[in-house]
């Protein structure tokens, strides 16, 4: 069938506003009404009362109507879909259907996701991967395209994304714009490269994110005054406040690696709330299924003092004004018809979960729905990432002094601690090897890490930020050497392994990234693969491969680790 034409669209569009003028005008029933109605007005804010009236998938009206379907809503609040302003949703560890399924339950109807994950791992193959892989969702799946791959010029991922290569892509009516500008270091030192990714999203009128922890004094001027508009690495209010008296939007990060919401509730506050929005970042398939996702933030945010209406307008209408999602985030005629069903602001249990005006989820189950399909070419390459040799311990066996990453509890930054040439176990020293696993190149980083506990085996995941080679730490090389090539064999995943037998272990053969499982069965793994973490004595402070995976990401301070050795982040040097 061919292409509807021009006028054919115009038609078909001009009749759909002609019958939601009919509905809102009460002339005709509704598709739904959802009556006596105790509903959250974001632009009074205060509770208000009434029918909703939804048509088209859009709020026609709200006052007293009639509709071919009706849900008696007394003695409920009914909010605004939750928006999760930043997410990279290849840290779920399954397929975006997956993750739609989990978090419907918990009230997201939309995400803006970065694909860099598998943009580091496939190019631009990856982004299209994604983009088709979301195509029709129940949860509006919004894109960020990737600033920074690599990471850094120090780092070494599968691809090089230029600002040419993904130029196309902002013609597609999900993206957004320009994914968190990592490369701070390159846009203050007034890199060409990279500015020029910063230039060519501002042509195309779109949002540049941002990602500068710590960034002070002229240095944030300048990173600013490039054109990024947002940060969501804030994890100290000091910090927070400076980027928002600058202008930038404040994203309250609260995931599973990092957890930023306890420091930053001041920013909840009349005075600077209005800036800021709630995101998750990263989220593992347990903190879905047991703790939930934005609806977790909102939660928390109240149980710690926080007015439930500003909470929740900082999980609905802020992300949805910042990214310019301009019929959603509130309640009111024109808007879609997305809508989360609690019993009270206290408790904050979710009934029912409304998109585009279809019941997905009714209090106990998820309505059904299809994957979108992926063309062919796409999900063979996305099975098909690992290309390397067989390691053996040699490859680890490096004596020369290398520095010691110290991790710090519940962060994702690290401290300099110094310098060791050999494993010590007791004085909780551990060797850390990055192995570069997109081309062959042989490449081996090493270095030792510090704060995480581990006493016997080694811990290896193919999920090492953001270039996604292959992260390995152990209290031996003989068993770095093993679990690094079960990883391989795998196509990718988590291993546990001790005395050369596997302990522990998930597969995700999408790209290393991703399962082709559901999220149950990737959880149960994922938590069988923790607590042999924590038998060999890996710090239950931690989530063993989470936590992990952050010390190869060349751009957050102090020490990281890259194919090429451990370096200073701040200095952009090797150590």
């Amino acid at each position: 069938m061919g292409a509807e034409s021009y006028t054919g669209r115009i038609n078909r569009k001009l009749n759909k506003k002609l019958r939601i003028v009919e509905v809102a005008a009460g002339r005709e029933k509704a598709d739904l009404v959802l009556k006596n109605t105790t509903y959250l007005n974001v632009f009074s804010n205060e509770l208000c009362h009434g029918d909703i009236a939804v048509a088209e998938g859009l709020i026609v009206g709200i006052g007293e109507y009639e509709g071919r379907a009706a849900f008696d809503m007394s003695g409920k609040i009914v909010l605004p879909g939750f928006i999760d302003a930043h997410i990279h949703l290849e840290s779920a560890m399954v397929s975006p259907k997956e993750f739609v399924k989990a978090v419907l339950p918990h009230g997201t109807t939309t995400v803006v996701t970065d694909p860099h994950e598998i943009a580091n791992v496939m190019g631009a193959d990856g982004i299209e991967y994604m983009l088709q892989a979301t195509e029709g969702l129940p949860v509006d799946v919004r894109f960020m395209l990737p600033s920074c791959v690599p990471a850094t010029p120090m780092d070494e991922s599968g691809a090089v994304l230029d600002y040419r290569t993904v130029d196309s892509f902002y013609d597609h009516p999900r993206v957004q714009g320009l994914a968190e500008m990592m490369n701070y270091p390159g846009v203050i030192g007034a890199d060409p490269q990279v500015i020029e990714k910063i230039v060519a999203a501002q042509a195309h009128h779109k949002k540049i994110d941002g990602h500068a922890p710590g960034l002070a004094g002229n240095d944030l001027n300048a990173y600013v005054a490039a054109g990024v508009y947002s940060d969501h690495e804030c994890s100290d209010p000091a910090d927070a406040i400076a980027k928002l008296e600058r202008g930038q939007f404040i994203m309250i990060r609260e995931g599973t690696a990092a957890r930023n919401l306890q420091a930053l509730m001041p920013l909840l506050t009349e005075k600077y709330a209005d800036r800021c929005m709630f995101c998750c970042d990263d989220k593992h398939p347990s903190d879905l299924l047991e703790k939930g996702h934005i609806d977790y933030n909102v939660r928390e945010a109240i149980r710690r003092g926080a007015d439930p209406i500003l909470a929740v307008k900082v999980a609905c209408h802020h992300a949805a004004r910042y990214y310019l999602l301009n019929n959603r985030g509130a309640i009111a005629p024109g808007y879609l018809a997305d809508f989360v069903v609690i019993d009270n602001f206290n408790d904050f249990n979710i009934l029912q979960v409304f998109k585009k005006g279809e019941e997905l989820y009714d209090g106990k189950t998820v309505r059904d729905f299809e994957a979108p399909e992926i063309d062919p070419y796409l999900a063979e390459k996305a099975h098909d990432t690992f290309h390397l040799a067989r390691l053996s311990a040699a490859d680890f066996a490096e004596r020369r002094p290398r520095g010691i990453i110290g991790m710090v509890p519940g962060e994702i930054v690290t401290v300099d601690q110094g310098y060791s040439d050999h494993i010590d176990p007791e004085w909780d020293i551990l060797k850390i090897a990055v192995v570069e696993r997109h081309k062959n190149t042989h490449h081996i980083g090493i270095g030792y890490l510090q704060g995480y506990g581990l006493k016997r085996g080694a811990i290896a995941t193919s999920v090492s930020h953001d270039s996604h080679n292959i992260i390995v730490v152990g209290a031996n090389e003989e068993d770095m050497a093993a679990a690094a090539n079960r990883i391989a064999e795998n196509k990718g995943g988590i291993v546990v392994m001790e005395d050369g037998r596997i302990k522990g272990e998930v597969v995700l053969s999408i790209a290393g990234l991703m399962s082709d499982g559901t999220l149950e069965e990737v959880n149960t793994a994922l938590e069988r693969a923790k607590d042999a973490a924590f038998a060999l004595g890996v710090s239950r402070a931690i989530d063993p491969f989470m936590t992990l995976s952050f010390m190869s990401l060349p751009v957050i301070p102090t020490l990281r680790l890259t194919t090429r050795g451990v370096i200073d982040v701040a200095k952009q040097q090797y150590v």
